[in-house]
């Protein structure tokens, strides 16, 4: 008689989480989304599952550069956490808000310098 043996464990159902993307592309065009993605994927891993990526060329391309620094430059870092810049192999957290930042054309100071001296 042969002893056939079954597993009473069930397969293992892989953990999700939910995040966020948000992203100002310019004043007029925003873009915004939730996500679900496995449980420990780091940044750059929901921002490739999210198609943001391949939707925005300038971020996969300045991605491709910094995707091996492990503390954020402060003048060209372009992604964060909940305004906290963070590097791309950062693990996401349950309802983490990823931000996408665009370089300004203009410094805000001089900006608003500029409008009070028109007035």
């Amino acid at each position: 008689m042969q002893n056939t043996q079954t597993s009473l464990e069930s397969p293992r159902v892989t953990d999700t989480i939910t995040v966020y993307l948000a992203y100002a592309e310019n004043e007029r065009r925003q873009h915004y989304l939730t996500l679900q993605v496995d449980a420990g994927m780091t940044l750059y891993q929901a921002l490739a599952q999210a198609g943001w990526l391949a939707q925005f060329p300038e971020l996969a391309a300045w991605c491709k550069q910094v995707v091996d620094i492990k503390t954020p430059a402060a003048k060209r870092w372009h992604v964060g956490v909940y305004a906290q810049k963070q590097p791309l192999s950062y693990i996401l957290q349950p309802l983490d808000r990823i931000e996408v930042y665009r370089s300004l054309s203009a410094d805000p100071m001089s900006q608003r310098k500029k409008r009070g001296k028109q007035q």
